[in-house]
């Protein structure tokens, strides 16, 4: 297993060390550790099956596992799904964002703030859910997620079956956030032109830790190959 880098751990918000899940006997994630530096883009990529959404899972405590994860300094998550199915939910963009009812002035007062924040017109609040576009959901999402101010981001694939120019026009949106508040960001994504331009570091999954690199080095078809070939490490 690649160490990443050898700074202080007060430049990380998150180790995890020998991180494994089972599930009905089944290993989902085996042995797996990394570091994120603080204020980085993380991409996780891998075949689909490789554990990447469980791994979120895992990260937001949902599943039980095995091995440490350990949050540096005050952390606050935000976190947008790979999709949400709205179509038998009558509920509006306004009544959606009001469930998160603690609002951090610093981010969003209100919910048309929040909107705003992520490029969406005000217009759109009293609309169903159902009713918009996949970019336009998936910017609520985004609006969702940032409303308390998270210093950390999950995004699970968040333009699946978006549009190519709202997903350029969404990651564009999400590295402007990251600037403006400082965040750490981890995104599961298969598009190596978004890996390469909008994030800083790899970390290619497949069950197991494939490796770690720069996100520049994606556009090498050998190591394209090593992401999505066969695990590495040996399965229980």
């Amino acid at each position: 297993m690649n160490t990443l880098i050898t700074e202080s751990y007060k430049d990380y918000v998150l180790e995890v060390s020998n991180l494994t899940v089972s599930l009905q006997n089944q290993t989902i994630l085996d042995n797996v550790s990394f570091k994120i530096k603080k204020g980085t883009t993380l991409a996780i990529v891998g075949p689909n099956g490789a554990g990447k959404t469980m791994l979120f899972r895992t990260l937001l405590n949902l599943v039980p596992y095995s091995g440490r994860i350990e949050w540096h300094g005050k952390v606050k998550i935000g976190y947008v799904p790979q999709k949400l199915s709205v179509s038998d939910i009558p509920i509006s963009v306004k009544e959606f964002l009001s469930f998160k009812k603690t609002l951090d002035i610093e981010v969003c007062a209100s919910a048309e703030d929040c909107l705003s924040a992520v490029g969406l017109n005000n217009d759109l609040l009293n609309k169903e859910l159902r009713v918009l576009s996949g970019g336009q959901l998936q910017r609520v999402l985004i609006a969702w997620a940032i409303i308390n101010k998270p210093n950390v981001l999950l995004f699970d694939e968040p333009t699946s079956g978006v549009d190519l120019d709202s997903e350029e026009a969404i990651y564009r949106m999400i590295s402007e956030l990251k600037k403006k508040n400082e965040m750490t960001i981890l995104l599961i994504s298969h598009d190596t032109h978004i890996i390469r331009e909008y994030s800083d570091y790899m970390l290619a999954l497949n069950k197991c830790v494939t490796f770690f690199r720069e996100s520049k080095e994606i556009i090498d078809p050998d190591l394209q190959e090593m992401i999505y070939g066969e695990p590495v490490c040996q399965m229980k």
